[in-house]
């Protein structure tokens, strides 16, 4: 497609798409509060701006992620490639032969949380209120962790061929028992943590990267494998969060043990 008419799509289809946000947000102000929108220029402007961004931004994912995303899965797949660094024996592939598979997955996953703009938006709102107990950098870092975790486990389901179910439920297992014993304050959080990262930027690589392996590796359905990466990276932040304030926890609770024997000591 050639790209003066991609941008028109996309930009048609972008407004349509912030279109309600805009009326209900204009809506309630005018029709339910009743009152002028202040600075109604640079709102409009602000409008104007997220329109654009998001156009050339889906473009960009378009023309380049996306398509990168699913050539390094086939690259990354082809047996040739595999039977050229491993051992792996001349019937077939064994799913420890796609090691270079799960360092991309994994690696993919932990750079594309940390760009990802609705974390660090959380992050630093969750820092503020929390005078800095919860860091910035912690708290996506805790995230970036968790996403890689749950699609280098995602990758190897789709190349197992091992049922979706199996991980997910075992993976709230952990949430429901994490949840009993983490502290109160991180709770709510580490929840929402798992819901910031199925934004612009991870779902349309990690769905790539999933569609990508399905259709090279043998065996493996497009439709039945292809899908499912995405409840892997919204699952696993909240498990890695939750740990991150479970071990910030434990080690004010020794320090402050520490501190309390060191006189007695004295």
């Amino acid at each position: 497609m050639e790209l003066p008419q991609l941008l028109w799509e996309t930009g048609s289809s972008t407004v349509a798409d912030v279109l309600p946000i805009a009326v209900i947000i204009f809506g309630f102000h005018l029709l339910i509060l009743r009152q002028r929108i202040p600075n109604l220029k640079s709102v409009l402007v602000g409008f104007l701006y997220v329109l654009i961004g998001l156009t050339l931004f889906l473009v960009g994912l378009e023309e380049s992620l996306f398509p990168l995303g699913k050539l390094m899965a086939q690259q990354l797949t082809d047996p040739e490639f595999i039977r050229g660094t491993t051992t792996a024996v001349s019937d077939g592939l064994r799913w420890h032969d796609y090691k270079w598979v799960y360092l991309f997955a994994a690696s993919i996953g932990f750079a594309t949380t940390i760009a990802e703009p609705a974390l660090i938006a959380v992050a630093i709102k969750a820092s503020n209120l929390s005078g800095g107990a919860i860091t910035v950098w912690g708290l996506r870092v805790a995230v970036a962790i968790g996403v890689a975790i749950g699609i280098m486990l995602g990758t190897f389901r789709i190349i197992t061929g091992t049922p979706l179910y199996y991980y997910i439920i075992t993976g709230y297992l952990i949430v429901v028992i994490q949840t009993l014993y983490a502290p109160r304050t991180i709770i709510a959080l580490a929840y929402d943590s798992g819901g910031v990262t199925t934004s612009t930027v991870t779902v349309p690589i990690v769905a790539a990267l999933g569609l990508g392996l399905a259709t090279t590796v043998p065996g493996r359905s497009a439709l039945l494998d292809g899908f499912g990466l995405i409840a892997f990276a919204s699952l696993f932040p909240m498990i890695t969060v939750m740990g991150y304030a479970q071990v910030g926890a434990w080690w004010l609770r020794r320090d402050a043990k520490r501190r309390r024997m060191t006189p007695a000591d004295e």
